[in-house]
């Protein structure tokens, strides 16, 4: 299994409802890429402060580097993350990807 981990820093003006609504974008691919798990989505909550600004992140899990990668080039994910680099604070500067095997 794939474990994808995306940090995100959005900008100040991003409201919640907007974040919500990129992440459900994001989940609606669970019916579209075969392999696409399960999603986990929201606020860093950790007490320990070491987020460097990366305040809210989401997860999705993979069957395999198959459904990763099918996902990843999937014409709804690139509409999805558009938005989602649109949103953050420095565009892509503002996200962190780091995938790990499960």
């Amino acid at each position: 299994m794939i474990r994808h981990c995306v940090f995100a820093r959005f900008r100040a003006d991003v409201t919640e409802e907007a974040r919500n609504g990129i992440y459900a974008e994001l989940e609606s691919l669970r019916e579209v890429v075969p392999g696409f798990l399960a999603m986990s989505a929201g606020p860093n909550i950790s007490p320990e402060g070491l987020h460097k600004g990366f305040t809210e992140g989401f997860v999705i899990d993979f069957a395999d580097e198959t459904a990763r990668d099918t996902y990843l080039v999937h014409p709804a994910h690139q509409a999805a993350g558009g938005r989602l680099v649109a949103a953050l604070d420095g565009g892509i500067d503002g996200l962190i990807v780091f995938d790990i095997a499960v």
